[in-house]
């Protein structure tokens, strides 16, 4: 799927021995947006309907032998060691499913916008995704990526924001691993409901909401046409359930959404959390800075189950209209340029989680007090 899942390892002496931790730049970077795109191969900006169709069609063959073997042959197989099976190959196929859906909304799939909206609200709608809710306000976090005051989502707080309460499970171990199991299995589902970790707004925010402040008098019909995407699904779940029982749903369909809605926010959060990167307020963001500050991270073989989104987000910020599997070619390709403003850290996402999750405020230091720039602190 444009490559093997450790491709975009560093691989030369230099890179190796970078500390991941270090800081990315915060001047202005001695390239422009234009002398980035001059080093991509043009080829990878051009996505193929037919190939795109061949791993959505993989994905969901995928899906459906998974469900043939469940349907048929576990109640002769002990369940204790198929479900989780079951369990573990469709939540991530379908988290690659979400991407490519991802990649509807930033017209990645084809060249035709009516097939993107339509393969992308179908994709979406089927794993409880507002489309085109999640559509705008996503595009909006590309527009403002590390914007303290306009970034969509996961937007740290500042220091002197925290609540009271903030300190407790931070310093304690299982205060965290309750905040964090507690991100990663309803944190999604909150965040289309009541913008829970999304940018504060003055009044009731939601992605169900077509009069939300996210959207303007041009997208509110879409908000609508997101939600009966969504009501139809359900629609269709409670269907089943009344024929197949609740607990059928919940272990066919339920456990691997759990996992999907996981990996999401896993996806999400260290990609844009992590304590090398930067963020600015209005007195110094611009949008080439914002998109840089981000960083690569390495699954391994679920790289290439998520279609790459992992491993090469710093270009899906730059070039969001670049399919996947042109990806890492796009990738190494401007690596090169980017120098030291492009970020990768190896350390393998389990750990990761563990370590960045303690990066809950920012706040200037001695060398940005003048200026607007803002960095990840945990001490207290």
């Amino acid at each position: 799927m444009g490559g093997s899942g450790n491709m975009s390892t560093p691989t030369t002496e230099t890179e190796q021995k970078k500390n991941p931790l270090e800081r990315v730049p915060i001047s202005k970077p001695p390239f422009t947006i234009g002398d980035i795109k001059k080093v991509i191969p043009p080829h990878c900006f051009q996505p193929s309907l037919v190939r795109s169709f061949s791993y959505l069609v993989q994905d969901l063959m995928l899906v459906s032998v998974s469900y043939y073997i469940a349907s048929t042959f576990f109640h002769i197989l002990p369940s204790m060691l198929a479900w989780p099976i079951y369990w573990i190959v469709v939540g991530c196929v379908c988290t690659g499913i979400w991407f490519i859906a991802h990649e509807c909304s930033h017209n990645a799939f084809s060249k035709y916008k009516w097939i993107n909206d339509t393969i992308g609200f179908i994709l979406h709608s089927a794993l409880l995704t507002p489309y085109f809710s999640w559509k705008y306000s996503h595009r909006r976090h590309h527009s403002n990526t590390n914007s303290l005051e306009y970034d969509e989502n996961h937007v740290p707080k500042v220091k002197t924001k925290l609540r009271w309460y903030t300190k407790l499970y931070v310093n304690n171990p299982l205060g965290r691993l309750f905040i964090l199991a507690f991100t990663l299995t309803i944190g999604l589902p909150l965040y289309y409901a009541i913008n829970v970790t999304g940018r504060p707004y003055d009044r009731f925010t939601s992605h169900y909401y077509p009069y939300s402040p996210i959207y303007n008098d041009r997208e509110r019909l879409q908000i609508y046409i997101s939600d009966v995407g969504v009501v139809a699904t359900i629609y269709v779940l409670y269907r089943v359930a009344l024929t197949k029982g609740l607990t059928w749903v919940i272990c066919i369909y339920g456990v691997p959404l759990l996992i999907v809605n996981g990996f999401v926010v896993l996806i999400t959060l260290l990609h844009h959390t992590h304590p090398s990167l930067p963020h600015y307020d209005s007195s110094e963001w611009d949008w080439l800075r914002g998109a840089l500050a981000t960083v690569d991270r390495d699954y391994g073989v679920l790289n290439k189950v998520f279609h790459n989104i992992t491993d090469t987000h710093v270009l899906h910020h730059l070039f969001s209209n670049i399919p996947h599997y042109h990806a890492m070619e796009a990738t190494k390709a401007m690596r090169p340029l980017l120098g030291e403003y492009y970020q990768f850290d190896g350390t393998p996402f389990y750990k990761a989680i563990w370590r960045d999750f303690e990066c809950i405020y920012v706040e200037k230091d001695e060398s940005s007090l003048d200026k607007g720039i803002f960095w990840y602190n945990n001490n207290f």
